[in-house]
């Protein structure tokens, strides 16, 4: 027998059993007639005592010669701790050993293996295997278990079914760029991995399983950042004989429960917000709620003073920021030469301090009047202590540069906290979306979207113009889920394809099985897919989804660990029929 026990379920009501414990060394303090060993598996750590006058003196020098992540067996008697250590369950008890058996040494770990490491991001990547028996890492894949089976638990209970779909499937030109598998039965063939199972789900619904779910791994060859990965895992959901409200009524419902179950928090009932008014009043479709700032548009009351800048810009934008009008003259500065940066994208930036004494302060004195100003904070709602931040230029740009301007103030000012949750809908996105540089509309969520049943009209007279019956689900600033009621009617498909510039022969080629599917009795149906990584890192209040996969990709899409992706024999090669040019 390895154990009768983990590391991490003793207590004090088990004291005199006798136990073997199996697990890794955490960590040994040697001080002289006593020696301790921390040691850990994944339910927890346990205290070892090694008593130098009462051990034998084999055990004591297997004790001295044990290194950080030694595999050992312990045998031995649970006994109350002496010094007790309230911050860990185990903290009443240790083992007095009867036996130490070394089951396998271990080379000197690279980093650390404690919650708080030195190690750097790219050094735990390559040695993922030890990052993972971190505590905290591992209490990140125990969320995301936890949250799996929950899923699974709300959904089956809500009478939908599991059904995987292909992995293998064909190539779209919509969307990202996509990850292909070359054929060897069919050569100059290829497979795509899927980015979504979207096509597949609809077809579930034409084949008439009413509520389908899957928990699904999708792919999508685009540039990375902290929440995304080149492989991604969704829960996939898709209904029949739904309108939007079912859909957001149903998935609010599982919101609500994964929050309350996991992390024990009420949601509230999830507000609904326009996409127009979210771009309105924060510069973004997925506004984080925890704090105010909206935007106020200042353009008329700014234009016509002389300041060029602002006489010249299509939008004046201000956001009041509460309290800081107590901002130096370098703390504004450094604000200034932050929103300039490309990633931001501003120009520059005009500040209005209401002081607390009622006087008032500004970047543009020169050109405005201490009345003009007072109108500026009334217009804003602004009170005396307040600063008043204002940027101005193409519409769509101040919006964007806005935006990333009044994240960063919720951030500085600790407003942005990761254990409060603030949801919404947001609704009645544009349907389509004019790309300059290709001339032509293309798809803002997918081309399988249905257009607002009052917007029909307009798919063929003014595309632009056509709102989809779509939504999308944000929590605190980040868009964890988005879907759409689904178009079911051929004709309204094949106008769909035309406003986005298919030719009836492009449309047949890519998406004919549909579109004859949809001849045989297709229900309406509609759908949403959550982002389950993000969602997860969500929870956990992380930044990253990183560490809420097992064995994920760095920035380069790369895995160091296995070092992969890496070429292929050349006899793979010649059997798959592809060529690949050499490096120079």
């Amino acid at each position: 027998m390895w154990r009768t026990h983990t590391c991490g379920e003793l207590r004090i009501s088990d004291q005199g059993k006798k136990v073997i414990l199996s697990g890794w060394v955490q960590r040994t303090r040697d001080k002289g007639s006593i020696i301790w060993i921390d040691l850990r598996d994944r339910y927890g750590v346990t205290q070892i005592i090694v008593e130098e006058t009462t051990c034998p003196s084999e055990m004591v020098q297997i004790t001295r010669s044990l290194g950080r992540e030694f595999v050992i067996q312990v045998t031995g008697t649970v006994i109350e701790r002496l010094s007790k250590n309230n911050n860990i369950p185990t903290g009443e008890i240790e083992i007095k050993p009867e036996e130490i058996s070394i089951l396998n040494g271990s080379k000197t770990p690279p980093f650390t293996i404690e919650d708080e490491t030195d190690g750097g991001d790219e050094l735990r990547m390559k040695y993922r295997y030890l990052d993972l028996r971190r505590g905290t890492v591992r209490n990140s894949l125990l969320l995301r278990h936890n949250m799996m089976q929950k899923t699974r638990a709300y959904l089956s209970n809500a009478d939908f079914i599991e059904v995987e779909t292909p992995v293998l499937i064909k190539s779209t030109p919509e969307g990202a760029r996509d990850f292909v598998v070359p054929s060897r039965m069919n050569p100059g063939e290829f497979y795509a991995l899927p980015q979504s199972p979207q096509t597949f789900k609809q077809l579930l619904m034409v084949s008439g399983f009413d509520k389908y779910f899957q928990l699904v791994k999708c792919f999508r060859d685009e540039d990375l950042r902290a929440d995304r990965q080149p492989e991604f895992t969704q829960i996939d959901c898709e209904m029949s004989f739904v309108e939007q409200k079912d859909i957001l009524d149903t998935f609010e419902g599982l919101a609500r429960y994964l929050f309350k179950e996991i992390r024990g928090v009420e949601l509230p009932a999830f507000p609904k917000m326009t996409f127009a008014d979210a771009m309105e009043l924060y510069g973004s479709d997925k506004p984080d709620l925890r704090f105010d700032m909206q935007f106020k548009n200042l353009t008329s009351l700014s234009q016509g003073k002389g300041f060029v800048v602002f006489d010249q810009s299509e939008v004046v934008l201000g956001i009041v920021v509460p309290g800081m009008a107590e901002y130096t003259r370098k703390q504004l500065d450094e604000l200034t030469e932050w929103v300039k940066r490309p990633q931001v994208g501003a120009k520059g930036m005009v500040y209005v301090k209401y002081n607390s004494d009622g006087t008032v302060k500004s970047s543009v004195d020169k050109f405005y009047t201490e009345a003009d100003l007072t109108e500026w904070k009334n217009h804003a709602g602004a009170t005396d202590g307040d600063l008043l931040l204002i940027l101005s230029g193409k519409d769509a740009e101040a919006r964007k540069a806005m935006s990333e301007l009044r994240l960063r103030m919720g951030e500085s000012l600790g407003l942005r906290d990761k254990n409060k949750f603030v949801p919404l809908w947001v609704v009645d996105f544009p349907l389509l979306e004019w790309d300059e540089d290709t001339q032509r509309f293309h798809a803002m969520h997918h081309p399988f979207t249905s257009p607002k049943p009052e917007d029909l009209a307009y798919l063929t007279s003014d595309p632009g113009r056509a709102r989809a019956n779509a939504y999308d689900m944000v929590i605190n600033g980040v868009e964890v889920g988005g879907g759409s009621i689904r178009i079911h009617d051929r004709s309204l498909q094949e106008k769909m394809f035309k406003a986005l510039g298919f030719t009836e022969e492009e449309a047949k080629a890519q998406f004919g099985f549909l579109m004859e599917a949809f001849e045989f009795g297709a229900p309406p149906h509609g759908g949403i897919a959550f982002g389950f990584d993000r969602l997860c890192s969500l929870m956990g209040g992380a930044d990253s989804i990183r560490d809420f996969i097992a064995f994920p990709k760095n920035n380069s899409g790369r895995d160091v660990m296995i070092n992969s992706p890496s070429p292929l024999a050349n006899d793979q090669l010649d059997e798959l029929s592809i060529s690949v040019k050499s490096k120079k």
